[in-house]
């Protein structure tokens, strides 16, 4: 059986780990925005947001493999930080760039497909 099992509690906390990888975005992108926590409510989000994301991935940890589960949230996470760094920071787009955030994506892809399980 693949990772993205059919059964619910498994299912549920693939969809918590990908929810948390975005989450770790937005603590990523508010902790830029709070230029060193000298703006309140960018530095207000970076912590609700940490806090959310810690607790989505200790939660999909109850029943994926470590591994895989923490390896899928730093990817999405990355991810989706570079990406939403480019319109909100003006961060440059490379051809290298794009490249590597795929190479990213498909380990995230077969980081999935290999883990399955339970923890």
């Amino acid at each position: 059986m693949n990772a993205i099992s059919t059964t619910t509690g498994t299912g549920l906390a693939w969809g918590v780990l990908i929810v948390s990888g975005g989450f770790e975005a937005g603590w990523a992108l508010c902790l830029k925005a709070s230029h060193g926590f000298s703006r309140l409510w960018p530095s207000v989000g970076f912590v609700v947001l940490l806090a959310a994301s810690m607790v989505g991935l200790s939660y999909a940890l109850r029943s994926l493999p470590v591994g895989v589960a923490y390896g899928v949230w730093v990817g999405v996470g990355a991810t989706a930080t570079a990406l939403l760094a480019i319109p909100l920071f003006g961060e440059t787009v490379t051809v290298l760039k794009i490249v590597s955030l795929a190479l990213v994506v498909a380990g995230i892809v077969g980081l999935n497909l290999a883990g399955g399980g339970h923890a």
